[in-house]
């Protein structure tokens, strides 16, 4: 049952990651892979500031917060869009 659980905090944690640093999403499944490695991400961030979360809503503020900084990691190593006016 808790596997259920972490793709559906996955799945949100993803979208509303995507959705602040990018305005867009990127799709279901890419959105769970987002979302599973910034859960991971944010829990490694967490534990390193001595920050516990209980419960789905601290896990999936967890895995919003780590999707925020994978997003932005990854942000860095992209080449940046040419625009005209």
């Amino acid at each position: 049952m808790y596997f259920i659980w972490y793709i559906i905090i996955g799945i949100l944690a993803g979208f509303i990651a995507s959705k602040i640093m990018r305005g867009g999403g990127y799709g279901i499944f890419i959105n769970l892979l987002i979302g599973i490695v910034g859960g991971v991400l944010g829990g490694l961030v967490f534990s390193l500031l001595g920050i516990a979360t209980a419960g789905i809503l601290g896990s999936l503020i967890t895995s919003v917060v780590g999707a925020i900084l994978l997003l932005w990691i990854v942000s860095l190593f992209r080449a940046p869009h040419k625009t005209e006016i």
